[in-house]
């Protein structure tokens, strides 16, 4: 909105106050370009404590050169995400032997700034090209053996880029062959980089080098290099810190799931109620192919789980005819689980489009060309991420994509059905109209829960569920990749995934259990569920599972906890409606001394395990 305050005396004022910034400020924050800017804005955040509304996340920074602005623009970048970083930047000129020999209790992430003198000799020959391609590879092997004995003492994510080339040492090579070569085995050496995210889950590695290739930032400047061993610009640390925020904002299971999309001037050019359907530019030339561009961009993200959502001031019967007929339309009526094409204020339609998906307003980013749209949505949904799409639209893809707002760690099955998943739950609202109660209904439904103990295939999915469930996350602990697969691999631990289906289709994994069992006592860390089957009685088929499972294995009770936060009040009657016993600062427990004190598992719903679905 045009009133609103400077973004830096926003954040000026919710520091002096004790506070968060404001989701809205946030988005503004995410969206700077200038580092100039985000240096201010990391000075002013260092100020700021533990406050609610910001994940905590403790970053170790370990750089081959000095740091320079990099913590202050790292800090900003960091916080646009959500996430309150405590960074703690390696001593300078000790880069290997801290990776060597650091434990980094208690750290999050291990984030590497590289340079070329990491990997080259003080000295080399020109004429040598060869003998410099072994050099790297030896280098490469050394950060590689570094990297790896890091991971396996920690549970931190070690997140480093691969490194641009010089253009003075690219440069010194006057040979066209042999500087080819020299080409040749520095890309050999960022493949080498790239290669370390498959060698192990606590490895992540960003492509510096083609982030600063499609930037108008150079990579360095010459006399700060000189003068203070500082090999990048604060253009290209900049760079850096988005992707190292894109990291964490998927860390911190912050990124977002639906994009909510207008449709005149940001699908199509035109307006349709005006030009109608065959008027409307799309495909073909300039302008038409900027917007079928962003309706094939959107036809990707929907392809990897992102949620689409249509959000447009319209007649609907006209929208339909346009999204059924035109024939240079990639994005038809069935791409969309929920659509609000009406006359309404699109502000109070995302809250509705919401609701019918059962998620989260801050799990949506709207995209639309019309200042005024974005100014009511910002304004009375300060959560939505708000993205322009005025302008040329040759630039509506790059706005849309830069910032990272739906990056996942990895791609799971759940990701890949997510969208005809939500498309069914509005099918399913439809279908309950026609029964006299809810019983009815859910026996109609025809309920299938799948219960398995997580292998190491399920570690990404189990990851991915506990970083990025808030409403039905009993206890708020996040167990990452690395802890869910030590669970895994410990007999003392018990780490449980949950499936669901019914006729209307296969949710996938939809929650999890963390559960320690070395007691006499077993005690459920946590427990998530996707709120999107909530209704259906599962969690109260989880808990009759967990019980009769435990009595089996000998238990004496069963414990769990509730620790509530400003997002899982969905989540605070679970374990008395389940049948425990609370015991007072959110503890409760379940006495397993006799089968008759046992829970049930609701009458509607079928209950299987892994191998019983198998057989």
């Amino acid at each position: 909105m045009s009133d609103r305050p400077d973004l830096l005396e926003s954040l000026r004022a919710a520091v002096a106050e004790g506070r968060a910034p404001s989701p809205a400020d946030l988005t503004r924050l995410a969206l700077v370009t200038d580092p100039m800017v985000l240096r201010k804005a990391g000075k002013l955040l260092a100020r700021l404590e533990d406050v609610e509304g910001l994940r905590p996340l403790r970053v170790a920074v370990l750089a081959t050169c000095t740091i320079g602005s990099y913590e202050q623009i790292l800090r900003a970048s960091l916080v646009s995400a959500g996430v309150l970083p405590e960074l703690a930047p390696g001593p300078y000129g000790m880069f290997e032997l801290t990776l060597a020999t650091d434990p980094f209790d208690g750290v999050d992430v291990i984030t590497l700034l590289l340079d070329e003198t990491a990997f080259l000799p003080h000295d080399w020959a020109a004429t040598d090209v060869d003998g410099l391609a072994g050099h790297l590879e030896a280098r490469l092997a050394d950060l590689r053996g570094l990297v790896l004995s890091a991971v396996e003492r920690c549970t931190a994510t070690v997140l480093l880029h691969t490194v641009p080339l010089p253009a003075q040492v690219r440069d010194s090579v006057i040979s066209w062959r042999a500087r080819a070569a020299l080409s040749k085995a520095w890309a050999k050496l960022n493949e080498g980089l790239l290669d370390l995210a498959a060698q192990h889950r606590q490895v992540a590695v960003t492509d510096l080098v083609s982030v600063l290739a499609d930037s108008p930032h150079a990579a360095r400047d010459d006399r700060l290099h000189r003068y203070g061993d500082l090999p990048y610009t604060d253009g290209a640390l900049y760079l850096l810190a988005r992707e190292v925020r894109r990291f964490a904002q998927v860390r911190a299971g912050l990124s977002r799931k639906v994009l909510a999309l207008d449709l005149d001037n940001t699908l199509w050019g035109g307006v349709l109620g005006e030009v109608g359907a065959e008027g409307v530019q799309l495909g073909g030339l300039y302008p038409g192919n900027a917007y079928q561009e962003v309706q094939r961009t959107a036809s990707r993200l929907r392809d990897q789980g992102v949620v689409l959502v249509l959000a447009s001031k319209n007649d609907a019967d006209l929208v339909d005819e346009a999204l059924t007929a035109h024939p240079e339309v990639l994005l038809r009526p069935e791409a969309f689980s929920a659509k609000a094409v009406n006359w309404s204020p699109k502000a109070g339609n995302l809250r509705e489009a919401a609701s019918a998906l059962g998620l989260g307003i801050g799990s949506f980013v709207f995209l639309d060309d019309s200042p005024f749209e974005r100014g009511h949505v910002e304004e009375e949904l300060p959560e939505v991420v708000v993205l322009a799409a005025d302008g040329d639209p040759a630039h509506i893809v790059r706005t849309l994509l830069a910032q990272g707002w739906f990056d996942v760690a990895e791609l799971t099955e759940t990701d890949l059905a997510r969208p005809e998943l939500y498309r069914s739950r509005t099918l399913r609202n439809d279908f309950a109209g026609g029964f006299g109660s809810s019983e009815d209904y859910l026996h109609a439904l025809q309920v299938r829960l799948v219960v398995e103990e997580a292998d190491g295939f399920a570690v990404a999915r189990v990851a991915q569920l506990a970083a990025r469930t808030n409403q039905f996350n009993l206890t708020g602990l996040r167990f990452d990749e690395a802890e869910t697969g030590r669970r895994i691999a410990d007999p003392d631990h018990l780490v449980v995934t949950f499936a669901v289906a019914d006729r209307f289709g296969d949710e996938g994994v939809i929650g999890a259990a963390w559960v320690d069992r070395s007691g006499a006592e077993w005690h459920v860390d946590n427990l998530v569920l996707s709120c999107r089957v909530l209704g259906r009685g599962v969690e109260l088929a989880i808990a009759a599972w967990l019980a009769r499972r435990a009595h089996a294995a000998g238990a004496t009770a069963l414990r769990g906890r509730y620790v509530p936060s400003k997002k899982n009040g969905l989540a605070k009657g679970f374990w008395t409606d389940a049948g425990f016993t609370g015991e007072g600062d959110g503890a409760y427990a379940l006495a397993l001394d006799s089968d008759t004190g046992l829970p049930g598992t609701p009458a509607w719903i079928n209950l299987l395990e892994g191998n019983e679905v198998a057989r």
